[in-house]
C-alpha cells in the first residue's frame, strides 16, 4: 500500500498535493479512513439536547446564548436551527424565500447540509443545544489546534447540532413510494470572547441523497444539489442602503458534496473546520489546511472567492439579538397588522411557536456521553486545553425548555388564533430610564416600538371574526360606570359620558377638585447618607377649575425634607394630569386615565447627582380619588437646615406619541441659606409617562406636542410637622401659546375667577365669564354644595345593592350575601354552600343572599354540627368562637395583649351577642347574625346602647349637614389638631341648626336649609349673636363686599390656616366699611363704594388711621407709581409673603419719592418722575445714599450700554434677585468700558464700542486681563472654536445662567487648546484639529491628565468604525475638515451608535432618530430646549407624523404610483425609464395598510384599500387635497382594486369572506358579483374598451385566473395550468393579452383571454406583489428587493430598478396620467 506525504512549500504547491492526494485517495492508498457515527459530537437527550419539531419547514425557538459570538466581523447572541440544514443567527423566513436558492442568502447563515429536508412521519430527529461541558469544550479545542496549530483559543461554549437520519422532501402525489436515503451529519460552534470556529462532521454512510427536487418544479426532474458553506447576510451601510454580505461556499455541484464525507480539510475525511469570525478584524471565512478538497466560488459580484475580503461596509448593526429583517417571512402572508396598543404587543419571536418539543423516544440515539471524556485520535498528539474552565458537566437527559412568554392582548383588540401569531422579534425598549441589565418589564415599564418599515406579520389573509373581536357585549365591564361603550371594526372603546373626563376606563365628574393619595417609598442618600422612607404618606388636593395642585407627603425625616424640597416633580404629575386647559389643549387624565406608570430621572448640576422617580397610578379608590404610589431611589444634595427654595415660573413641552407622553427640561433653583446665603443650582429632568390608549375608534390623535404652563411654584418643608409641601399652579396650552396675551385674559383661562372651587369656569365674550356646578353638585356656580344622590333617589345602583354618597357622585355596594356579577354592576347571589359552609352531616340550602344549613334525616343540631343523638353538648366552634379564638390566641403567642383590640363576644350558643361594645372605646353596636354592624345603632361611649332586639327603623341616609360635617378634617393626617377648621353644627335630624358659628374665630351667623349663610346675620366674637328664629325680611343677595370677603382663603384646602391673608371688613349692609385694616401687616386706609383704596389714605401700623368719614376732596386717579405699588405681588396667590419683591416708594401726591431704595437687597437709587433709574446714582447697602434733589445735567437720552445694563437687572419680572447674570460696565457718558469682566465667572475681556467682544482677548479668572487700548492688529474670521465658544448658551433665553454647559477653551490664534476640561464635571480630555475628543484620553476630576501632546496608542481591541462614524468622517472630509456651524456632521455616541438627539452643528435645530440614524418624523424643534429623545433608541416612528395631505410630483405626464405600508408614492417615468431623481411621498396614512391602488384619469384621482382601516379610501392628485372614505363597512381584507373609468365603477377583492364587489366611485351602489369558488383572492384589473374583469386566486390547491363581464355575467376560468402563487395581473393593450407575475413560479407570463397564445416573458423574477404595462415595458412591485422593477416586454429582460431610501415591502401599483391612455383599463 502505497502512502501520500507532501510537504507543501506555496499555495500552488498544496493545490498540487491535494489533486494527488485525492488521486492517492481514488487509488485507495491513503491510509485515513472516514470518520464512525460513534465518533460524532454526543448527541440525543441523554446529552441533554432539545428535539426540533417534526415537519418540512421547522425552526427551532431562540437558543439564546450565555455569551454571544463573533459570525464574521458582527456580535449575535441567539441562534436558530431549522429543518433543511442550517443554522441561523436571525428567525428564519418561509423555506420557499431561501432552500432552492443559492449563496448569499439575505440573512447570517452556517449550512452544513442546506437542502430541502421533512422529518414528517418520523423520518428522523433534529438534536440541538449549547453547552460548557469540560469534555465537549476540550475536544473543540483539540479540532481547532490541530487546523490551526498557531491559533490561540480556548473555547468557552459550544453550540451542537445534529440532523439523524433525516430525509428529502417528496411530493405526496409521485407514485412511487418514499425513498428510504437519509443523512446524518452535524455542525459545531466553538466560541469564546475573540474567535469562533466552525466543524461540520459526515459520518461513514452518513450522506445517502446528495440534493432535493424543488417542490415547484412541475414535474420536471430537476435535482439541485445542497449548498455548504456561510454567508454573512444582507448588511447595512450608509443608513438606508444594503448590500450582499460576504458568503463562503465549500460546494458547487453533486460530486463535491458526495465528497464531503469522502474528503476533509482537517486530515481526516468526513471532518471540516473554519475559522468563522473574530472580534477585531474578519475578511472572510478561513478554513483548516491540512488536507482536503475544497470548493472556490467564481470572482464577481458578492460572491467572494477564498483570497476576496469583505466589503466596504462589513461592520454593521443590523443584525443585533433583537432585529428582524423586513424580508424574511412567510411569502403567502403578506400584510402586517396594525392598529393594537403598542403597550401590549403578541409575544416576541423566540417565544411560543406552535408546536411543542417532542419527548425524549425510548428508542432516542445512544450515544458517548460527554463527561466520558471521549476524544478522536486521528494519528496525532491530543491537544488538551491549557487551562480547564470550571464548568459543571451537564446532567443526563437534561432538557432546556425555554419558557413561553404569556401573550399579551390590548384592549379590545382582537385575538389572534395559532395560525396568525405574528412570529416577530417586537423591539423593547427603554423608554426612560434605562435598565439594560433587567428583564423586561411589563405594562407600563416600557415602550414596544414596531417600525413599520422593520416588521411584517404572518397574516396572509388576515382572519377577524366575531368569536375572536373584543365586543361591548364581551367586555363592558372594563369601562368607567361614567362612561358608554362603542363598538369599531376592530375592538371596542370606551368613552366617558357628557359631564365627565378620563379616558373611557376611568371618568371624574368635570369641574369637581380632585384629591390623591398614596405611599412613599425608596432610599435617598443625602450627600453620603441614606435614609429610607418606608411607605410615608403623600396627599395632594388639585382645584381643577384653577389648575392649583397642593402635594403634602408626611412624616420626611428632616435630612431628606430639606433636601426633597427642590423635587417639585413629585408634585407636578398632579399638576399635568390636571391642568387648566387653555384652548386646543387636554390634560393628561383624559389621556392615561387613572392607571399610569411615570418615570422620572433628574439630575442635579453641579454635583451630578441622580434621582430617580418612578409614580404608578393605581386606579381609583372607593371615593373616586386617585391612587398613585411613588418610589424615589438616588442621590440629592445636601441643603442646610432651615434653608428656602424659590423656583421661577417655567413652561415645558411634553411630547406625546401612541401610549407614551415624554418631556425633558432643565430646571433653575435658589436655595437662601444662613450659612450660604443666596446659591444657585440647576437639574435636568427627563421623564416618560406610558399608559394605555384605544386606537380602535380612529378618532384624531392628540395634538403631538402640549406645553404645561407652571406659573407659581412654592415648596416648603414644615420641620416640626416633618412635611414636605409644594404647590404649584398649573396651566396647559398648544406649545407658543403665551398665557398672558389678550385673547387669554378671560377670567377662566387667567384662574382668577370666583366660581366655587366644584364648579367649572365657563368662558364667554371678553371678560365674562359663567360658573356652573361641577356633575354631582348643585348651586349657583359660585356657592355650590354636593347632591347626595342615594337621598334624593339619583343612583344607578340596581337590585340588591346599596348606594354610598360620594362628593360629586356615588357609588354601589352589593348588599351582604350578593357580589358584582360579570359586567360588574348587577349584584348577583352569592352560593356560598359552593365553599361547603355545614357539616358533612347536614345540607346545605342557598337562597337568595343567604343559605340555611339543615341536618340530614337522623342527625341532630343546627346543621353547622350534627349528631346523630339529640341534645349532644359537643359541637365545633361557630365562627363568632373561631373570631373571637383566634384574636385571642394573637394576643397569647405576642405575650401581650393589643391595646385597642376588639374582641368579639358570642352567646353560650357561640352565636355573637346582638349588642357588641368596644372594650376600649366605649363604642357599642348592634349586628346581625354574621357579626356584620347594623346600620344607625353605633352609640359613643356614656350614651345608652341601642336595644338590639327592637326591630330596625328604615336607616335614613346621612343629610346634607351630617356629609359636611363628617368630611371637614379636624386634624392632620398624622393626628395633629388643626385650629381654626370650621365645623358645620347639625341637629338630631341632620339639619343645619339655624345659628353657626365659628370655634375658634367666635363668629356667629344664621343660615338657610342649604347651610347657605343669610346675609346681613354674621356678628364679631362678644357681641350678641343674630336671633335667627326671628322671621327674616326677604333676604337680600349677597353685595360685592360679602362675595369678596366670603371667598378669601384664611384657611388652606387641606384645613390649615393661612397667615397674612387680608379679608375686607363690610357693615351690616354688606358695603365695605370706609376704613379697613390688615389684621396682620396694621396697615389702614380708606375705600371707595368699590372697595378701591382712597389715594393718599393709607397709614402705616402704629400711626393715628384718616378720618374716612371726612369729606374728601375730588378724589384724583391713582397714579402711575400708586397703580406700579398695587400692582406689586408682595403674597402669593396662596397668601404666603413673598421675600425679596421691590415695592416702589410713592409720596403723598402718588409721584415717585425721588430716592428709591430695595427693601431687601439695600440698594438706593434716583429716579425720574416716570420712576426710570437715573444713571450713575445706585449705590450699594451700607454706602451714602445720593442727593436726589440736587438738579442734574442736563439729561441725556440712555445709551446702548445703558440701555443693555438695565435690561440685564439682576431681578426678575417679579421682583427675585437672580444670581449669577452679567451686567455691562458703561463709563460715565454711558459708553461700554473697554475691558468688561463677568462678576460670577471671573473672565474679563475687550469690547468694541458696540460691546461686541474683541476676538482673542478673552482671560479666564485669576489671569491678567488684557491691554484693551493697545491697537488691534487686523481682526481676523473667527475660527470654528471661537464660534464654538460664542455658541455655547450659558444663560437662558430668561437671563438665567445654565450650570454645566461646557465652554470649549481656544488658543490665542483661535485653535482647539489640545486639552480641554469640563468646569462643572472637572473632567478633562484630548481633542484633535477639529475639538473631537480623542479616544482613550478622558480622565476623571483628581486623576493625572494625559498628555495631549504625546500620540496616544490605539489600544489591539478597538472596535471598528461604526456607521455613525464612517458617515461623520465622510461629511468631515467633504466640508474640508472644517464643518460650518450651520452644516450637519452627525453626533456618535462613545460605542459608535448615534445619538438620539441630532442638531444642525452648534444650533438648536435638533431632531431624534431611530437606532439606525433614521429622522423621527414630527420631532424636530427649534427650542432652546432639545427634544425629548429618549436614550438607547429613538421614540416610535410611527408617530406623529405629518396631516395626510397630497403632494404631487411636479411637470409629469405619466407616473407609477405605488402603496407603501403608510404611504403612497410618486415615482415619473422619463419615457420608459424610472425617474429616482424626481420620487416624492404623494401622501402619508398613518396607520394605515395601503394595498391595492388604482386610478382615474378622467378626474386625475387616486383610489386605494386599506387592510388597516378597513376602508375604501381616494383623493384628488392636486396639491393639499384630503382623502376621502368611500366605504368603512363590511370590510374584512380589502386587497385588489381596479378602477371602470368608461362606467365609472370600480371593483375590488376581499381576501377573507372571499368574495369581489362593486360600487359607484362615489361608494353608492354597492353589490357583490362573487362569493363562491374562491380561495385566495388577490390582483383584479377591468378592461373598459370590453367590459371585462379579470382576476387571480392563489389557492394552493388549485390556483387560478378568471373573467367575468363587469356585471358578474360569462363567469370562467382563463388559466390554471401551470401556476403556483399569481400575485400580479395587468392587462397589454397592444396585443390584447392579460399577464400575470407568479410569486411561485417565479416567471412572468402572458395569455390571451380565451386561453391560446400563452408564453414566457421572463423567467425568474424574484417575488412579484402588483404589476402595471406601458409601453412594451412591465413594472412590478417585488418583495425581495423593495422596490419597483421595469421589465422589456421586447427583449425580456430587467432594464431598471428603483429601491425607495426606506426599506419595506411594496403592494399595489398602478399607472397615473395626465390624459387618459388609448386602451385604458
Amino acid at each position: 500500500m502505497q502512502s501520500c506525504s507532501l510537504t507543501p512549500s506555496s499555495t500552488m504547491e498544496r493545490g498540487v498535493m491535494l489533486a494527488v492526494c485525492l488521486l492517492c485517495w481514488s487509488c485507495s492508498v491513503c491510509v485515513v479512513t472516514a470518520i464512525k457515527r460513534t465518533d460524532m459530537f454526543s448527541y440525543g437527550t441523554l446529552s441533554g439536547d432539545l428535539i426540533l419539531a417534526e415537519g418540512d419547514d421547522e425552526t427551532s425557538r431562540v437558543l439564546s446564548l450565555p455569551k454571544p459570538l463573533f459570525f464574521y466581523g458582527s456580535l449575535f447572541s441567539q441562534l436558530y436551527v431549522a429543518t433543511n440544514g442550517i443554522i441561523s443567527a436571525q428567525d428564519l423566513p418561509m423555506e420557499k424565500q431561501y432552500v432552492d436558492d443559492g449563496f448569499p442568502t439575505d440573512f447570517p447563515v452556517v449550512a452544513p447540509f442546506l437542502a430541502d429536508i421533512d422529518t414528517s412521519g418520523g423520518r428522523g430527529q433534529i438534536y440541538y443545544r449549547v453547552t460548557e461541558t469540560p469534555s465537549v469544550l476540550n475536544r473543540v479545542a483539540q479540532e481547532v489546534h490541530r487546523g490551526f496549530p498557531d491559533a490561540k483559543f480556548t473555547p468557552t461554549h459550544v453550540v451542537v447540532a445534529t440532523w439523524e437520519n433525516v430525509a428529502a422532501y417528496e411530493e405526496q402525489t409521485r407514485t412511487t413510494g418514499p425513498s428510504d436515503k437519509v443523512n446524518t451529519f452535524q455542525a459545531v460552534i466553538g466560541y469564546d470572547e475573540t474567535d469562533s470556529y466552525v466543524l461540520f462532521l459526515y459520518p461513514e454512510d452518513g450522506l445517502n441523497y446528495f440534493g432535493t427536487r424543488p417542490k415547484e418544479s412541475y414535474n420536471v426532474e430537476i435535482e439541485l444539489p445542497a449548498r455548504v458553506g456561510f454567508s454573512r447576510g444582507e448588511v447595512t451601510y450608509l443608513i438606508f442602503s444594503r448590500t450582499e454580505g460576504p458568503h463562503y461556499s465549500v460546494t458547487s455541484d453533486e460530486q463535491s458534496v458526495k465528497n464531503l464525507y469522502q474528503v476533509g480539510n482537517t486530515g481526516i475525511p468526513g471532518v471540516w473546520l473554519f475559522h468563522t469570525g473574530n472580534r477585531y478584524s474578519f475578511d472572510n471565512i478561513v478554513p483548516a489546511s491540512i488536507g482536503g478538497l475544497l470548493d472556490t466560488p467564481p470572482t464577481g459580484g458578492h460572491s467572494l472567492s477564498l483570497d476576496s475580503t469583505t466589503p466596504e461596509y462589513g461592520e454593521f448593526e443590523e443584525y443585533p439579538d433583537n432585529t428582524f429583517d423586513s424580508e424574511n417571512q412567510e411569502e403567502e402572508e403578506d400584510y402586517p397588522h396594525t392598529g393594537g396598543d403598542p403597550e401590549f404587543q403578541p409575544a416576541p419571536a423566540g417565544g411560543d411557536h406552535s408546536e411543542s418539543l417532542q419527548p425524549a423516544s425510548p428508542d432516542a440515539p445512544s450515544s458517548p456521553s460527554e463527561d466520558s471524556g471521549h476524544q478522536l485520535s486521528y494519528g496525532s498528539e491530543d491537544v488538551p486545553l491549557t487551562s480547564e474552565p470550571r464548568y459543571s458537566s451537564e446532567p443526563a437527559g437534561r432538557q432546556y425548555a425555554p419558557p413561553n412568554p404569556p401573550e399579551r392582548v390590548p384592549e379590545g383588540d382582537a385575538q389572534r388564533t395559532p395560525k396568525q401569531q405574528p412570529q416577530v422579534p417586537l423591539e423593547v425598549v427603554d423608554v426612560y430610564p434605562s435598565h439594560r441589565n433587567e428583564p423586561p418589564l411589563s405594562p407600563g415599564g416600557h415602550v414596544v416600538s414596531v417600525d413599520e418599515d422593520d416588521v411584517d406579520f404572518d397574516t396572509g389573509v388576515i382572519q377577524y371574526t366575531t368569536e375572536n373581536k373584543e365586543t361591548c357585549a364581551r367586555f363592558q365591564q372594563q369601562c368607567s360606570q361614567n362612561a358608554f361603550c362603542s363598538d369599531y371594526a376592530t375592538g371596542f372603546c370606551c368613552h366617558c359620558r357628557p359631564g365627565f373626563y378620563g379616558n373611557g376606563r376611568h371618568c371624574l365628574p368635570e369641574g369637581a377638585p380632585q384629591r390623591v393619595s398614596g405611599k412613599v417609598s425608596g432610599t435617598v442618600t443625602v450627600g453620603s447618607t441614606p435614609v429610607e422612607l418606608n411607605n410615608i404618606d403623600l396627599h395632594a388636593y388639585i382645584v381643577v377649575g384653577d389648575g392649583r395642585a397642593y402635594t403634602a407627603i408626611s412624616q420626611v425625616p428632616e435630612p431628606v425634607g430639606w433636601a426633597l424640597m427642590p423635587l417639585a416633580p413629585i408634585g407636578e404629575l398632579f399638576g399635568w394630569l390636571f391642568a387648566l386647559e387653555l384652548p386646543n389643549s387636554q390634560a393628561g387624565f383624559k389621556i392615561t386615565g387613572a392607571e399610569f406608570t411615570r418615570r422620572a430621572e433628574v439630575i442635579f448640576y453641579p454635583g451630578n447627582q441622580r434621582l430617580s422617580i418612578i409614580q404608578t397610578g393605581r386606579g381609583l379608590d372607593d371615593h373616586n380619588h386617585l391612587t398613585v404610589d411613588t418610589v424615589v431611589s438616588g442621590n440629592v444634595p445636601f441643603l442646610p437646615p432651615g434653608a428656602e427654595i424659590t423656583m421661577e415660573p417655567f413652561k415645558e413641552t411634553y411630547q406625546y406619541y401612541p401610549s407614551v407622553a415624554t418631556s425633558s427640561s432643565v430646571r433653575e433653583f435658589s436655595v437662601v441659606s444662613a450659612e450660604q446665603g443666596s446659591e444657585s443650582f440647576s437639574f435636568q429632568l427627563k421623564q416618560n409617562i406610558t399608559y394605555r390608549d384605544c386606537r380602535h375608534d380612529n378618532r384624531a390623535a392628540v395634538l403631538e406636542t402640549l406645553q404645561i404652563i407652571m406659573e407659581r411654584v412654592f415648596v416648603m418643608y414644615v420641620k416640626e410637622e416633618r412635611i414636605l409641601r409644594y404647590a404649584i399652579t398649573n396651566k396647559i396650552s398648544p406649545v407658543g401659546v403665551d398665557p398672558t396675551g389678550p385673547e387669554l385674559v378671560n377670567p377662566c383661562y387667567a384662574g382668577n375667577h370666583d366660581c366655587d372651587t366644584t364648579a367649572q369656569c365657563i368662558p364667554l365674550e371678553g371678560q365674562a365669564f359663567q360658573c356652573q356646578c361641577a356633575t354631582g353638585y348643585r348651586g349657583d356656580g359660585r356657592n355650590c354644595y354636593d347632591i347626595d344622590e342615594c337621598a334624593e333617589g339619583l343612583s344607578s345602583c340596581r337590585a340588591h345593592s346599596q348606594c354610598v354618597n360620594l362628593p360629586g357622585g356615588h357609588r354601589c355596594q352589593c348588599q351582604s350575601g350578593y357580589e358584582f356579577g360579570f359586567d360588574g354592576r348587577t349584584c348577583v347571589d352569592i352560593d356560598e354552600c359552593s365553599s361547603s359552609p355545614c357539616h358533612v352531616s347536614a345540607r346545605c340550602i342557598n337562597g337568595l343572599g343567604s343559605f340555611l344549613c339543615q341536618c340530614q334525616p337522623g342527625f341532630y343540631g343546627d346543621g353547622f354540627y350534627c349528631s346523630q343523638t339529640e341534645g349532644q353538648t359537643v359541637r365545633p366552634r361557630s365562627q363568632c368562637e373561631q373570631h373571637r379564638d383566634s384574636l385571642q390566641s394573637g394576643m397569647e403567642q405576642s405575650g401581650r395583649p393589643s391595646p385597642g383590640a376588639f374582641i368579639p363576644q358570642c352567646d353560650s350558643d357561640g352565636r355573637y351577642q346582638p349588642l357588641q361594645c368596644h372594650g376600649s372605646t366605649g363604642h357599642c353596636w348592634c349586628v346581625d347574625s354574621r357579626g356584620q354592624e347594623r346600620a344607625g345603632t353605633r352609640t359613643p361611649p356614656g350614651t345608652a346602647p341601642k336595644d338590639c332586639d327592637r326591630p330596625d327603623e328604615p336607616v335614613r341616609p346621612k343629610t346634607h349637614c351630617e356629609h359636611h360635617r363628617d368630611s371637614v378634617q379636624t386634624t392632620s393626617p398624622e393626628g395633629y389638631p388643626i385650629v381654626g377648621a370650621y365645623v358645620p353644627q347639625c341637629d338630631a335630624n341632620g339639619q343645619y341648626t339655624l345659628l353657626q358659628c365659628h370655634g375658634s374665630s367666635g363668629h356667629c351667623w344664621c343660615v338657610d336649609g342649604n347651610g347657605q349663610e343669610r346675609a346681613g346675620t354674621r356678628t364679631p366674637p362678644g357681641t350678641t349673636p343674630t336671633d335667627c328664629s326671628k322671621p327674616v325680611e326677604p333676604e337680600r343677595p349677597k353685595t360685592y363686599c360679602e362675595h369678596h370677603r366670603d371667598r378669601v382663603q384664611t384657611t388652606s384646602p387641606d384645613g390649615y390656616p393661612v397667615i397674612g391673608a387680608y379679608v375686607p371688613q363690610c357693615d351690616a349692609n354688606g358695603q365695605y366699611r370706609s376704613l379697613q385694616c390688615h389684621g396682620s401687616t396694621g396697615q389702614c386706609w380708606c375705600v371707595d363704594e368699590r372697595g378701591q383704596e382712597r389715594v393718599g389714605t393709607r397709614t402705616p401700623p402704629g400711626t393715628p388711621s384718616v378720618d374716612c368719614d371726612r369729606p374728601g376732596e375730588p378724589e384724583r386717579p391713582k397714579t402711575h407709581c400708586e397703580h406700579h405699588r398695587d400692582g406689586v405681588q408682595t403674597t402669593s396667590p396662596e397668601g404666603y409673603p413673598l421675600v425679596g419683591a421691590y415695592v416702589p416708594q410713592c409720596d403723598a401726591d402718588g409721584q415717585y419719592t425721588p430716592l428709591q431704595c430695595h427693601g431687601s437687597t439695600g440698594h438706593c437709587w434716583c429716579v425720574d418722575s416716570r420712576g426710570q433709574e437715573r444713571a450713575e446714582t445706585r449705590t450699594p447697602p451700607g454706602t451714602q445714599p445720593r442727593d436726589c434733589d440736587r438738579p442734574d445735567e442736563p439729561e441725556r437720552p440712555k445709551t446702548h450700554c445703558e440701555h443693555h445694563r438695565h435690561r440685564a437687572q439682576a431681578t426678575s419680572q417679579e421682583g427675585y434677585p437672580i444670581v449669577g447674570v452679567y451686567v455691562p460696565q458703561c463709563d460715565a457718558d454711558g459708553q461700554y468700558l473697554q475691558l468688561q469682566c463677568h462678576s460670577s465667572t471671573g473672565h474679563c475681556w475687550c469690547v468694541d464700542r458696540r460691546g461686541q467682544e474683541r476676538t482673542g482677548t478673552r482671560t479666564p479668572p485669576g489671569t491678567q486681563p488684557k491691554d484693551c487700548n493697545r491697537p488691534d492688529e487686523p481682526e481676523r474670521p473667527k475660527t470654528h472654536c471661537e464660534h464654538h465658544r460664542d455658541r455655547v448658551q450659558t444663560t437662558s433665553p430668561e437671563g438665567y445662567p445654565i450650570v454645566g454647559a461646557h465652554l470649549p477653551q481656544c488658543d490665542a490664534e483661535g485653535q482647539y487648546l489640545p486639552r480641554q476640561c469640563h468646569g462643572s464635571t472637572g473632567d478633562c480630555w484630548c481633542v484633535d484639529g477639529r475639538g473631537q475628543e480623542r479616544a482613550g484620553t478622558r480622565t476623571p476630576p483628581g486623576t493625572p491628565s494625559v498628555d495631549c501632546d504625546r500620540p496616544v496608542p490605539v489600544a489591539p481591541t478597538q472596535r471598528p468604525e461604526s456607521v455613525c462614524e464612517r458617515w461623520r468622517t465622510s461629511l468631515i472630509e467633504h466640508y474640508g475638515g472644517k464643518p460650518d456651524a450651520q452644516q450637519y456632521v452627525p453626533q456618535c455616541e462613545q460605542d459608535g451608535q448615534f445619538s438620539p438627539v441630532q442638531c444642525y452643528g452648534e444650533t438648536t435645530y435638533c431632531w431624534c432618530v431611530d437606532q439606525d440614524g433614521r429622522e423621527v418624523p414630527g420631532t424636530r424643534s427649534h427650542d432652546v430646549v432639545k427634544p425629548a429623545c429618549l436614550p438607547s433608541v429613538a421614540p416610535p416612528t410611527v408617530r406623529p407624523l405629518p396631516r395626510p395631505d397630497v403632494t404631487p410630483p411636479t411637470n409629469t405626464d405619466i407616473t407609477l404610483l405605488y402603496a407603501q405600508g403608510q404611504k403612497i408614492g410618486a415615482l415619473p417615468l422619463n419615457g420608459t425609464r424610472l425617474d429616482a431623481t424626481r420620487s416624492k411621498t404623494l401622501l402619508t396614512l398613518h396607520g394605515s395598510i395601503v394595498v391595492g391602488i388604482a386610478y382615474d384619469c378622467k378626474e386625475n384621482q387616486v383610489y386605494w384599500t386599506d387592510l388597516s382601516a378597513r376602508t375604501i379610501n381616494r383623493a384628488s392628485m392636486a396639491t393639499g387635497a384630503e382623502p376621502e372614505i368611500l366605504i368603512n363597512t363590511n370590510l374584512v381584507s380589502p386587497e385588489g382594486l381596479a378602477v371602470d373609468v368608461k362606467r365609472r365603477l370600480m371593483f375590488w377583492v376581499d381576501s377573507n369572506p372571499d368574495m369581489i364587489e362593486s360600487a359607484n366611485l362615489d361608494g353608492s351602489g354597492r353589490r357583490t358579483l362573487f362569493d363562491t369558488d374562491l380561495v385566495n383572492p388577490r390582483a383584479i384589473i377591468v378592461v373598459s374598451s370590453t367590459g371585462t374583469l379579470y382576476w387571480t386566486d392563489w389557492n394552493r390547491e388549485a390556483p387560478k385566473i378568471e373573467s367575468s363581464s363587469v356585471d358578474g355575467q360569462n363567469r370562467r376560468v382563463v388559466v390554471s395550468e401551470g401556476i403556483g402563487l399569481p400575485n400580479a395581473l395587468t392587462y397589454d393593450s397592444s396585443s390584447r393579452q392579460v399577464c400575470w407575475a407568479d410569486a411561485g413560479t417565479k416567471r412572468l407570463e402572458c395569455v390571451s383571454p380565451d386561453g391560446s397564445g400563452r408564453r414566457v416573458v421572463h423567467p425568474s423574477l424574484n417575488y412579484p406583489f402588483s404589476m402595471v404595462y406601458y409601453r412594451n415595458h412591465f413594472y412590478y412591485t417585488d418583495w425581495r428587493r423593495d422596490g419597483v422593477i421595469a421589465v422589456s416586454k421586447d427583449s425580456s429582460q430587467i432594464t431598471d430598478e428603483y429601491l425607495p431610501d426606506q426599506r419595506s415591502h411594496l403592494y399595489g401599483i398602478a399607472i397615473a396620467t395626465t390624459h387618459c391612455l388609448s386602451g385604458s383599463h
